[in-house]
């Protein structure tokens, strides 16, 4: 097995085998925590045109994400975990679009099979590599609104590599390097009603889920499906 760190949106299009899209502030931390409230379906989008077109086709949909961080008009639910604990999403269908993540998911063309990858579900990602075993798995950090890598993403993709191969982690020392980097706007004051402090310690709830997000095309469109590990 073949295992390759990558970055951004090349890396995304660079991406081959079984490929790892890591967006872990905040996209698939999130679609982590929306899975666990019982969502009927995630459909990850690029273009944020699609998901106002996608709601006026059916107003039942429930849209989260962000741009430039906060909630778009128009939006039910930014990229935060934090604001889904206590909605209501069973049964609905939530269009899920973010300048990172979802953005991953978009370029990789050339995968063989995509996971989303957050350190909510580490555990479970590596399980599943492993039960799947590929000859490449291509682990794709897409740091800060695609334009330039971040601590937790590359974290994440290291975390998993050295799972994989049976070398050691120090998750702990990864929390505080990360605190004092990427992470240390959740805990600036003027952020806190679209980049809660809730939201750094949620992001890093290691383990937290025992199942992975798989990319599924269906009628041109992607969809997130969750598998239990």
């Amino acid at each position: 097995m073949t295992i390759e760190i990558l970055q951004l949106l090349v890396g995304a299009r660079q991406a081959k085998g079984l490929t790892v899209i890591i967006d872990v502030f905040r996209a698939f931390s999130t679609a982590c925590y929306a899975c666990s409230k019982g969502v009927s379906g995630i459909i990850p989008v690029g273009d944020i045109e699609l998901a106002y077109k996608l709601k006026e086709q059916n107003k039942d949909i429930i849209l989260v994400g962000e741009r430039n961080e906060q909630k778009p008009a128009g939006f039910d639910f930014g990229n935060s975990p934090s604001h889904l604990l206590n909605a209501d999403l069973k049964g609905k269908t939530i269009v899920h679009t973010t300048s990172s993540g979802t953005q991953g998911i978009t370029n990789a063309k050339n995968a063989d099979e995509i996971i989303t990858g957050s350190f909510v579900n580490a555990g479970a990602i590596v399980k599943y590599i492993r039960k799947q075993n590929p000859n490449n798995v291509s682990l794709v950090c897409m740091g800060y609104a695609c334009e330039y890598p971040t601590e937790e993403d590359t974290f994440c993709a290291e975390f998993i590599k050295n799972e994989l191969e049976g070398k050691n982690n120090d998750f702990e020392k990864m929390v505080e390097i990360i605190r004092e980097t990427s992470g240390k706007r959740f805990f600036d004051k003027e952020k806190q009603s679209w980049s809660p402090e809730s939201d750094f310690h949620l992001c890093l709830d290691l383990n937290r889920f025992d199942f992975v997000l798989k990319v599924i095309q269906k009628n041109e469109m992607n969809y997130l499906r969750k598998i239990l590990i």
